[in-house]
C-alpha cells in the first residue's frame, strides 16, 4: 500500500488521488465491507460495540490526525470513521474470514509476501492499540490522546515509518498495525454511507463522486467537465 506522507498536502492528495481513480475501484472498496454504524445523536454519543472507551478515543484520536477537518472537506471524526471501523471488526473482514489465516508465518518475508501475523484485524488491533498506547507513553508520561497537534503529527509520522522510525512497539510491528488503521480510515472515510462511513456523503461532495447514480456512465469519458448533479447513496 502506497503510504501518505504527514503533511499539510495530505488531503490536497487524497483529493486528487481519487478523483482520478476509476469510478469502479471506489465501488469495489466500498461494495467489500458490510460495516453498519449508528451515528451519534446530541443527546446519546455513540457507544462501541467492539472497542472499549479508552481504545475508541485512542482510534479516534489517530483518525483524526491522518485526516484533521479544515476548509477543504471534513475530517475523519466528521465522516463517523472511527464508529465505521468499530462497526468493521464485528463484521466477517474483522473476524479475518475474508483473509488466508495458515501458517506458517514470517514476520520479515518482503511485502510482496502479504500479511504475516496470526491476528485477524480485530485482534491486530487490540494488541497493537495497547502496545502503541504503551510506547507513548514511555516517551510522553501520557497517552496519545493527551498529546497536543504537534507531538501527535510527530508521532504519527514516526509511526508511519514503521520498523525504521522512533517508535517501539512491544511485539506487533508498526508497519502492520499503520497500514491497517490508513487502510481503514480511508475505507470508512470514502465508502458508500449505507456502509457505515462518509456521513453526510462529504468526502464524495468533496472530490465530486457522484456515488450510485446510473446516469454517471454517460459522464465517464468527458475529461474535465464537472458532473452536475450531486452523490446519492445505494442505501
Amino acid at each position: 500500500m502506497k503510504k501518505i506522507s504527514i503533511s499539510p498536502d495530505r488531503r490536497r492528495f487524497l483529493r486528487g488521488a481519487l478523483t482520478a481513480a476509476p469510478v469502479a475501484a471506489l465501488a469495489v472498496t466500498a461494495g467489500s465491507l458490510t460495516a453498519k454504524a449508528e451515528g451519534p445523536s446530541p443527546d446519546q454519543p455513540y457507544q462501541p460495540s467492539f472497542f472499549n472507551r479508552d481504545e475508541f478515543a485512542l482510534l479516534s484520536a489517530l483518525a483524526d490526525t491522518l485526516i484533521p477537518a479544515d476548509d477543504t472537506g471534513p475530517g475523519a471524526l466528521q465522516a463517523g470513521v472511527p464508529e465505521f471501523i468499530d462497526a468493521q471488526m464485528n463484521t466477517p473482514y474483522g473476524q479475518g474470514q475474508l483473509w488466508y489465516m495458515q501458517g506458517p508465518f514470517t514476520p520479515d518475508a518482503p511485502p510482496e509476501f502479504g500479511y504475516q501475523l496470526p491476528y485477524p484485524p480485530r485482534e491486530l488491533y487490540k494488541k497493537g492499540l495497547a502496545e502503541f498506547d504503551a510506547a507513548i507513553r514511555q516517551q510522553y508520561g501520557h497517552g496519545y490522546v493527551e498529546l497536543n497537534t504537534q507531538q501527535r503529527e510527530k508521532m504519527m509520522a514516526e509511526f508511519e515509518k514503521g520498523e525504521q522510525g522512533s517508535l517501539k512497539m512491544a511485539t506487533i510491528p508498526p508497519s502492520a498495525l499503520f497500514n491497517l488503521l490508513l487502510q481503514n480510515v480511508h475505507e470508512g472515510y470514502f465508502c458508500d454511507p449505507t456502509d457505515g462511513g462518509n456521513r453526510g456523503m462529504g468526502s464524495w461532495k468533496m472530490i465530486g463522486f457522484p456515488g450510485a447514480r446510473a446516469d454517471y456512465y454517460d459522464w465517464v469519458d468527458q475529461y474535465g467537465k464537472s458532473y452536475p448533479l450531486p452523490p446519492i447513496s445505494r442505501g
